[in-house]
């Protein structure tokens, strides 16, 4: 079983930065073809950050790029971690913020960790 865990949110002020942190486990011996980010704000349906390949390639939603960056581990035990950079923070970044983790089009999602930013 699949379970990503998503780790490193919590409460800012505006223009600060958080840096968001998931590792899937039940992992050994695959590479997800895709990790990314996605969060839900209240009543606000859930939208895509950013995501990342296998590969590298990496995709942003616009209201991120210039302030977000995606990464993934790259060693053979962190190949399926992937981390969020987020700086620039403002209060319409906050959202409860889900890892997603995709292999052959199964999709597996953490519980979310909220990130709260202050004005």
């Amino acid at each position: 079983q699949v379970q990503p865990v998503e780790s490193g949110g919590g409460l800012v002020q505006a223009g600060g930065s958080l840096r968001l942190s998931c590792a899937a486990s039940g992992t050994i011996g695959i590479s997800f073809n895709t990790m990314g980010w996605y969060r839900q704000a209240p009543g606000k349906q859930r939208e895509l950050v950013a995501t990342i390949t296998s590969g590298g390639s990496a995709n942003y939603a616009d209201s991120v790029k210039g302030r977000f960056t995606i990464s993934r581990g790259n060693a053979k035990n962190t190949v399926n971690t992937v981390y969020l950079q987020m700086n620039g923070l403002k209060p319409e970044d906050t959202a409860v913020y889900y890892c997603n983790a995709s292999y052959y089009g199964l999709d597996s999602w953490g519980q979310g960790t909220q990130v709260t930013v202050s004005s």
